[in-house]
């Protein structure tokens, strides 16, 4: 499942996160990725012992768990901090699939279900920049405003054109969900939609009862596998 969330971070948020790391102290990206991945990966991050990378990662993560179309897409059950990177003067990542397990600051591991890209910077501010997720039905090229954001499954084949003029600055993080398989989501969400809009549009409350058993008991069901 691709999916845009919109309106993650607000216009302030985003100027005080652009503002710090425009004075932050950058490093290869390649120091966080394995042989394979640094023969594609050209770009800058922040230091993985940076208090800024900690301090900005904890805002980010705040406001996606404020936000009900992440929690209701992902189902986010464990979730490695964010990390923020910089792509500029012709910086890019090639092809590449994310890895499946990734040890967690206490020493534990997450199985990586679901990959998400916040954007810092407006798609005026450079060229370029795109990144671009293979799926079933082709390439999905995303490049989208400031404060909004990607998910995607981790397993996609995916990478960041390169960038031709400015600067592309975003977060990104892991999760771990509640529900291993990206169908099985996709549905869970779709049932969670109707819902939403069946109980808006006034339905009758008790097939709304019975909807709603019947999303907690597949939620029940395919949670843990």
């Amino acid at each position: 499942m691709l999916l845009h969330i919109p309106d993650v971070l607000d216009r302030g948020q985003v100027e005080r996160m652009r503002a710090a790391l425009a004075a932050a102290t950058w490093t290869d990206g390649r120091e966080t990725v394995g042989p394979q991945g640094a023969r594609v990966k050209r770009n800058q991050q922040l230091p993985e012992t940076s208090p800024l990378r900690r301090e900005l990662g904890r805002e980010v993560l705040d406001a996606l768990a404020r936000h009900p179309l992440f929690h209701a897409a992902v189902l986010p059950q464990r979730v490695l901090p964010p990390r923020f990177n910089r792509y500029e003067c012709g910086g890019h990542y090639g092809a590449h699939v994310d890895g499946a397990v990734m040890a967690l600051p206490d020493g534990s591991q997450l199985r990586s279900d679901v990959s998400c890209t916040l954007f810092l910077s407006a798609p005026g501010d450079y060229d370029g920049g795109e990144l671009v997720i293979n799926d079933l039905y082709g390439e999905h090229a995303v490049k989208l405003p400031a404060g909004d954001a990607i998910v995607y499954p981790s397993s996609s084949l995916h990478r960041v054109e390169p960038v031709t003029r400015g600067a592309r600055v975003a977060a990104f993080l892991w999760v771990q969900s509640l529900v291993r398989d990206d169908g099985q989501r996709q549905l869970l969400l779709e049932l969670d939609n109707s819902i939403q809009r069946l109980t808006q549009g006034g339905a009758d409350a008790d097939a709304l009862l019975q909807l709603t058993g019947v999303y907690h008991n597949l939620l029940r069901r395919w949670s843990g596998t």
